[in-house]
């Protein structure tokens, strides 16, 4: 059974948010599903790509990072702080050199001096344990940075449709749809965490991390006393693994913010519309219309009544608002 830890945001008028593109977040992504077991959805085709790059015995080296008992990176081991240093060859050269005493330090705080096996062998060669790693890390960022590279402008698009929904108020659907992973309700986020927590954002920064490795990526920090950060799928990662061009973006407010289909889905309900009439306009199935029926009426846009055999649709007027705010 999936366990959460929980975010609770507050009032979202009031939350500030940024978009960061940490090359940091992805990279430990990637190496969590290829190298450590735990699944990010990476495709098969990166994931051979990424284990016939590292080192052999690579695994081995990661074992007590990722085991299921208790996954969990030292705070000097993760080439994300600080968290606004997008150079990723600036961490990578920082990891290379943590300090091994550092690292001894921050095994004992974190665990409390009750060390799990399976860090023993690193407190024995703390020093030959960082080499290994600080190597691993970046054989597999060499490998993969083309693809990085290739995501620019997936990256820039995603900052905008982020800008985008923040000024038009529009940042519950944003964070409703960051990824199948991560669920948003109410004011609170909830993210899948294998030993879950609840924290409260208090008045701390937002920072959300579009993440360019896998469908299912999750990696999110919620501890840190200047923001609380989380990462998710940039939208329209397909397109990378076919190696495809991504299209420019059209320069629609409303599908950049809220994708293609529950742009349409608002529009066609300028007038109540059954559910079945509004799937074959979209030229879709009834069941994927039922579901972003179902995000939109959550997030207040629209709403749903049984008349007979039928379900009519209606937008709110929040819904309408919404539309006639970010119509080209």
């Amino acid at each position: 059974m999936a366990r959460f830890s929980e975010l609770c945001l507050g009032p979202l008028e009031s939350v500030p948010v940024s978009v960061v593109a940490q090359p940091g977040v992805t990279l430990m992504s990637l190496v969590a599903d290829a190298l450590g077991g735990r699944s990010q959805g990476l495709h098969p085709t990166w994931r051979r790509a990424l284990r016939s790059a590292v080192p052999e015995g690579a695994e081995a080296v990661l074992r007590p990072l990722f085991t299921r008992e208790y996954s969990m990176v030292p705070d000097c081991l993760t080439p994300t702080a600080p968290l606004w240093e997008t150079d990723l060859s600036v961490q990578l050269d920082r990891l290379a050199e943590v300090p091994p005493g550092l690292l001894l330090q921050e095994l004992e705080s974190d665990f409390d001096g009750t060390l799990p096996r399976q860090w023993q062998s690193v407190v024995d060669r703390p020093k030959a344990f960082i080499q290994a790693y600080a190597a691993i890390l970046g054989a597999v960022w060499e490998a993969f940075g083309p693809v990085w590279a290739r995501a620019g402008s997936l990256l820039a698009r995603e900052t905008e449709r982020v800008g985008v929904a923040v000024v038009s108020n529009a940042l519950p659907l944003v964070l409703a749809g960051l990824g199948p992973k991560i669920r948003f309700e109410g004011q609170t986020l909830y993210v899948p965490d294998p030993h879950p927590e609840t924290f409260e954002r208090g008045a701390r920064r937002v920072v959300l991390v579009p993440i360019v490795s896998g469908n299912g990526a999750s990696v999110f920090s919620f501890d840190r006393s200047d923001a609380v950060w989380f990462g998710y799928p940039v939208p329209g990662l397909n397109s990378l693994w076919t190696a495809q061009e991504t299209a420019p973006a059209e320069r629609d407010p409303l599908r950049l913010v809220m994708g293609a289909l529950r742009a349409g889905i608002l529009r066609e309900l300028a007038r109540p519309c059954t559910m079945g009439a509004l799937a074959s306009e979209l030229n879709c199935t009834p069941a994927t219309v039922t579901y972003h029926c179902g995000q939109l009426e959550a997030a207040g846009l629209l709403s749903r009544e049984r008349r007979g055999q039928h379900v009519v649709a209606r937008r709110t007027a929040t819904g309408g608002a919404l539309v006639n705010l970010l119509s080209p």
